[in-house]
């Protein structure tokens, strides 16, 4: 029988040499290669679609999400892809959000005006206390309540991720929430574009509309694109706005909370993660502060104008592979599983933010 490899044999060198970035590209490698693939299909057909229609009726962000849909409705991935398919829907996500910096300078920041601004906050307040409200009265405990109404009015699971320690949630109702997130936040990129002719929208009013009722940040682009740039500017910006709202959001709740995490609803608190201090990146997350870290370098005229261009492209490629992924990772039977009464919670609070938000647009008269 051979010897095995000593310590200071070429084999055992060879084994231990093999540095950590290799170990991590070889387990994500599979799934973005999957998400890549499924984007490619998209490009595809939209580009089948110009060539046979003379315009692509469905963008290829919009296709990469039901192809990637599809796929995760006949096929659960095995360990092998959720890795890479988990760092496509959030870390190459939020890197095309950053390179989407770069397209916003300080006058698109100044033109949408302090009005707005002080909208933005109050549609948050509103669609807080109406989302809350929804659902107590359809029988969800106050931390449930709670978690929908963070997550739809604010930033969809990392509202859900910043309030559920907070509050002492158990992670039933973190799961529940989240899953219907998911599920909603694609329904939502998908539907809302066709409010546009429905409703004889501007390019600016739909940015606005996208930017105040769309659960995540990265989302905004998937909604947007499909309608004009001055839509994804504006509401980049806007959902910006919302997600700052996080902050004195949790602040607020872990100052005032305690009858949640004692139990309001008669029920023991469950256990919740020890150490109350709020991280900073729940409250900010990293890709934020270096979007607007962009958008600065943007109005100070350190990006040349020649490499704008390259960098959008770039930016809505990764925003496909990320689609993809947001897709593969959707199991729309959650919804089925998750109970009447979140659904019709969720789903109402939904349609208050964006009568809330519509109703905001016309009050201010944004053209």
């Amino acid at each position: 029988m051979a010897d095995a490899p000593s310590k200071s044999s070429p084999a055992a060198f060879a084994m231990s040499s093999k540095p950590p970035i290799w170990q991590w590209a070889r387990r994500v490698l599979p799934g973005v290669a999957l998400c890549a693939l499924v984007s490619a299909v998209a490009l595809g057909l939209e580009h089948l679609e110009e060539q046979v229609t003379g315009r692509a009726w469905l963008e290829a962000l919009v296709l990469a999400i039901l192809i990637g849909t599809f796929v995760r409705s006949v096929w659960t991935p095995s360990e092998t892809w959720r890795a890479g398919i988990a760092f496509s829907a959030k870390t190459v996500l939020e890197i095309a959000v950053v390179l989407l910096g770069a397209s916003l300078s300080a006058a698109t920041i100044v033109a949408a005006g302090p009005a707005l601004l002080l909208g933005i906050a109050g549609v948050v307040a509103v669609a807080l206390a109406a989302s809350y409200g929804l659902g107590r009265m359809l029988g969800l405990s106050p931390r449930m309540a709670v978690l929908v109404a963070c997550g739809n009015s604010i930033c969809g699971n990392s509202a859900i991720a910043a309030v559920a320690p907070v509050i002492g949630a158990n992670g039933g109702d973190v799961a529940a929430s989240i899953a219907f997130t998911a599920v909603l936040g694609v329904l939502v990129v998908l539907g809302l574009p066709l409010l546009v002719p429905l409703l004889h929208l501007s390019d600016l009013q739909y940015g606005v509309l996208a930017g105040l009722t769309v659960y995540a940040v990265p989302q905004v682009l998937a909604a947007t694109v499909p309608v004009a740039a001055l839509s994804v500017q504006i509401g980049t910006l806007v959902k910006l706005v919302r997600v700052l709202m996080l902050g004195p959001v949790v602040l607020g709740l872990s100052l005032f909370g305690s009858h949640l995490r004692a139990g309001a609803d008669g029920a023991a608190a469950p256990e919740r993660p020890t150490g109350s201090r709020l991280a900073l990146h729940r409250l900010v997350p990293w890709f934020i502060l270096a979007f607007l870290a962009m958008a600065a370098l943007r109005s100070l005229g350190a990006i040349p104008e020649a490499a704008l261009a390259p960098i959008a492209r770039l930016a809505t490629i990764l925003t496909i592979i990320s689609m993809a992924a947001l897709g593969l990772g959707v199991d729309i039977r959650v919804v089925a599983r998750a109970g009447g009464r979140v659904t019709a919670a969720v789903t109402l609070s939904l349609v208050v933010l964006a009568g809330v938000s519509l109703g905001l647009i016309r009050f201010l008269g944004i053209g």
